[in-house]
């Protein structure tokens, strides 16, 4: 098979149905060359998949029907990439928002997952305007739900890559400022299939927000033993390049909110 055949067969499986091409290619890259048959290609490409994408893990998320069954909160229980971030939201986004005068405010959430279904979360003083950028397709399209099921006419969601970095970054400058930034649980997965690219991400989308908020986790989900890894290579670059405003970790999660040396 050549190589847009393999990334079709890929793709067939419905749990990967909905991703972006680009994720799925730079997926295969790290595979293309290796001396192994096709199909053992396509096993090991889907399993990297799977790691890079962990709401597979948690794929109940994905039905549409649990939004006339179940209430946001359920859902945000349930999910890899919010189950222990629920508890402390409204610390979370009280931190996030310190010291932000203006009334509104534009979100833009990169690699949101399911963290749409939060937006009640947010201060009720503030009037915000979100934006979630997901390549799960099947999760752009429950959260879209949940936003017209609960008539939130502020919030969307839109199916990208975080890899079209020009695309991504055209897309932040339309938003209206001031701008935040989320970028929770998604550094580890962009290194998976690209080492080094959330330095270029950065460096590219910082200086259009007013601030930019970065976590991964520090304990593991299962045994909730604490991870004995530092992450020093993304703080000493956060601290080279730019102004870090807070520094704090709330349920397993390390958030870092950063800001741009040259306003």
């Amino acid at each position: 098979m050549d190589k847009s055949e393999i990334i079709s067969k890929i793709t067939q499986k419905s749990e990967f149905s909905q991703l972006p091409e680009k994720d799925v290619e730079l997926a295969f890259s790290k595979f293309e060359r290796r001396q192994t048959s096709d199909e053992e290609k396509i096993k090991l490409t889907r399993d990297l998949l799977r790691k890079t994408f962990s709401v597979f893990a948690s794929n109940k998320t994905f039905s549409l029907n649990h939004l006339n069954k179940r209430d946001e909160e359920w859902i945000l229980k349930k999910h890899l990439s919010t189950k222990e971030r629920f508890p402390f939201y409204e610390e979370v986004y009280t931190k996030i928002f310190q010291g932000i005068n203006e009334k509104e405010i534009s979100i833009i959430d990169l690699g949101a997952g399911i963290n749409g279904l939060s937006f009640n979360f947010f201060p009720k003083e503030k009037k915000i305007k979100y934006l979630a950028v997901e390549g799960v397709g099947q999760l752009d399209a429950l959260m879209n739900s949940y936003f017209s099921i609960k008539k939130i006419n502020s919030a969307s969601a839109i199916k990208m890559s975080l890899f079209d970095l020009s695309e991504l970054s055209n897309l932040i400058q339309k938003q209206k400022k001031p701008r935040i930034i989320f970028l929770f649980k998604v550094i580890d997965s962009l290194e998976m299939l690209d080492r080094d690219y959330s330095k270029k991400l950065l460096k590219e989308i910082v200086p259009f927000c007013t601030r930019l908020v970065l976590s991964f986790a520090t304990r593991s989900l299962v045994s909730r033993k604490k991870f004995f890894v530092s992450r020093k290579w993304i703080l000493d670059f956060i601290n080279e390049n730019f102004n870090l405003v807070d520094d704090f970790e709330l349920g397993g999660e390390r958030y870092l909110i950063i800001e741009n040396k040259y306003k």
